[in-house]
């Protein structure tokens, strides 16, 4: 099977280079300062105290856990916000689209390079994350699911990031776009359903003797299905899991309010981790078409217009065939 040849460049250009290791370096030894530094205190408690409280440990995974989703969150953009529009400003995007590469394999390519190395940022950093086995709480399966949600945040920052690469000539104008778009889906859409939430719990107040019914009954209404597409609270609501809150619905109700429980509210870590993988795909698409040279399109649509063409005149002629032999079949009657 022959590799993309842009994802092939991207990965010799970045295991050479002296940024792949300082930001494996800075990453990883962010990530370990903190977990030493939980474990510091723990001991140190115990000391004091002469008692082991085994929840410091699990707030240690959390803690770690959460900061590295933060990490991953934000760093994904600024590799993918430049890859496009970087090879626009060195004027070596026009030489690639004359080769045989399609514009997907440019957009796939960049866009697996820097997933590649996200993936590596997140494996490496897993011994880090592993320190909580040697005293219990967290299996193997829950690594498993913060692995995918890792993923699913890199993939979508980075869809994010690349789309706005494709869409703009400057790096710096697809950087600003990526990080107010990333940080308009998770403030934005978390500040927007708290408004809803306090405006409801204010509607309510305003009846008589319904203040002891105000948290229950007040919420943000449908705005919570923009939440979807929020990666923190994908996040959030699978960490709490994992910490011992099973309860997703009474997660979101106390962030938001009770809400109507249905399939989606049920299932809410696991279809906000389909919805933004559809996203990402959607935006990957999108960033394709902008790569693709106007000649292209107008030519594939030609080619669309042409073959509808050709069948529609085909209907049309069988058509008249029809006609011609229903006299006939008269006649011969």
């Amino acid at each position: 099977m022959k590799m993309n040849p842009v994802y092939k460049r991207e990965l010799k250009v970045g295991s050479r280079s002296v940024r792949m290791a300082m930001i494996l370096m800075i990453f990883n030894g962010i990530l370990s300062a903190v977990a030493l530094f939980n474990m510091y205190s723990a001991v140190e408690q115990v000391k004091m105290t002469a008692e082991i409280q085994y929840s410091r440990f699990l707030q240690l995974y959390v803690f770690v856990a959460s900061i590295e989703f933060i990490m991953l969150m934000f760093i994904m953009p600024a590799l993918t916000s430049n890859s496009i529009s970087g090879e626009r400003e060195r004027q070596t995007l026009d030489l690639m689209l004359t080769t045989t590469m399609k514009p997907g394999d440019i957009v796939l390519g960049k866009l697996a390079a820097a997933f590649t190395t996200m993936l590596l940022l997140v494996l490496s950093s897993f011994p880090v994350l592993s320190l909580v086995f040697v005293y219990g709480g967290i299996t193997a399966t829950d690594m498993v699911q913060l692995l995918l949600c890792y993923v699913t945040v890199a993939l979508f920052s980075g869809a994010v990031g690349v789309f706005f690469s494709a869409l703009f000539k400057r790096s710096t104008l697809a950087n600003v776009c990526s990080y107010v778009t990333i940080i308009f889906l998770v403030a934005g859409t978390y500040g927007a359903n708290i408004f809803a939430y306090r405006m409801s719990q204010n509607e309510i107040s305003s009846y008589m003797d319904a203040v002891d019914n105000v948290i229950r009954q007040a919420s943000s209404g449908g705005n919570i299905y923009m939440m979807l597409l929020n990666p923190a609270v994908t996040f959030y609501t699978m960490i709490n899991q994992q910490a011992g809150d099973s309860d997703v619905v009474g997660t979101l109700e106390q962030l938001f309010g009770a809400n109507q429980q249905n399939f989606v509210i049920e299932h809410w870590t696991g279809i906000s981790i389909a919805a933004q993988i559809l996203t990402a795909v959607l935006l990957i698409g999108a960033a394709v078409v902008v790569v693709t040279p106007a000649c292209e399109r107008s030519r594939y649509v030609f080619w669309n217009r042409e073959k509808t063409d050709k069948r529609e005149n085909g209907i049309r002629r069988n058509r008249k065939e029809d006609k011609k032999q229903q006299p006939e079949k008269t006649t011969a009657e």
